[in-house]
């Protein structure tokens, strides 16, 4: 039996191509052959996401800093996106076709005997539309589908999702949410038949992880930063962190600019050497959710750093696992 899955895999984001690893996994476990819809809309492609990130910007009407941003994060994401795509051979399996938008998919939709969403945030606003229906598997007709580990990524949502939501999901046999958040979103649009369950990260064992990861480590000793968000406070805090406790300052990230941020750059490491940092770490903190998720598995001591209106993801699981604080 054949699964297709649609969800953000193919961005350059670790977080991302390992949930993606364990979905792919789980399913071949439970004997079914697994892989992605290879889905990039267009406004997300490496060479247009400069563009997309800057409108809206309070500077977007500015000229020069408008292509100042846009060539220097053009090459920037154009270095991201390579790096990921190389590691994604071979490691996650995907449709030979790639599709760019929703129009594509409904004129040549990818064949499988049942259809999946998730997980990650998918049902939110993406690129410059406030959701994606391809997320929502508008391209399938009369196949069985279902959801899993499925977000919003925060609270609220936009008006028209929220309106458009019952339609968008009427084709669902079973709906598997991420957040409790999530949860309560889906049964204010009239929806019972949802539950919420644990990032797919969380289907694989601490061992399955820890086989995947670089075996030689190439620092001891360090407080590990993984921060997705740009947070003056947290950078500070992160070197006085460091410093009190007497240890090195690593900073993990596919992004050159992250470097002004203080501590030693680890660019662009692979998904093998990204779980190594994070299996030996002496602390680790962190505003992301899957740096989080990869805390609690390796039963690591973090901090996790408020990154604001999306910060229910995070909650959600440490809300989960009964951490306080």
């Amino acid at each position: 039996m054949k699964v297709d899955i649609i969800t953000r895999h193919a961005v350059a984001n670790y977080g991302s191509l390992l949930q993606s690893y364990a979905t792919q996994k789980t399913f071949g476990k439970l004997g079914l052959d697994a892989e992605f819809i290879n889905y990039t809309r267009y406004d997300e492609r490496a060479n247009n996401l400069a563009k997309t990130h800057v409108k809206g910007k309070k500077w977007d009407k500015n000229i020069f800093t408008r292509t100042l941003y846009t060539l220097i994060q053009t090459w920037n994401y154009s270095h991201e996106y390579k790096a990921f795509e190389k590691y994604r051979k071979g490691f996650i399996n995907e449709t030979d076709t790639l599709y760019g938008s929703i129009e594509e998919l409904i004129k040549n939709p990818p064949e499988a005997d049942l259809y999946c969403t998730g997980s990650d945030q998918i049902w939110g606003k993406i690129g410059t539309s406030n959701y994606d229906s391809a997320y929502f598997l508008d391209f399938v007709k009369d196949k069985k589908c279902i959801s899993y580990a499925a977000s919003f990524g925060k609270e609220k949502i936009d008006s028209n999702l929220e309106e458009n939501l019952p339609t968008l999901l009427e084709k669902y046999s079973y709906i598997l949410v991420r957040e409790d958040s999530a949860k309560n979103i889906v049964k204010r649009a009239g929806i019972d038949n949802v539950e919420q369950v644990l990032d797919p990260t969380f289907l694989l064992s601490k061992e399955e992880w820890e086989n995947l990861a670089e075996k030689k480590p190439k620092y001891t000793n360090y407080v590990l930063v993984y921060q997705l968000h740009n947070n003056k406070k947290f950078n500070k805090y992160a070197k006085e962190f460091a410093k009190a406790h007497n240890k090195k300052l690593l900073r993990l990230t596919p992004s050159i600019y992250h470097k002004a941020r203080g501590g030693k750059l680890i660019y662009l490491p692979t998904q093998y050497e990204f779980l190594s940092y994070f299996k030996n770490a002496d602390y680790i903190l962190t505003d992301s959710f899957h740096a989080t998720v990869f805390s609690i598995m390796f039963n690591k001591k973090f901090k996790n750093i408020s990154p604001g209106e999306t910060s229910t993801r995070i909650t959600s699981i440490l809300k989960l696992m009964r951490f306080r604080g």
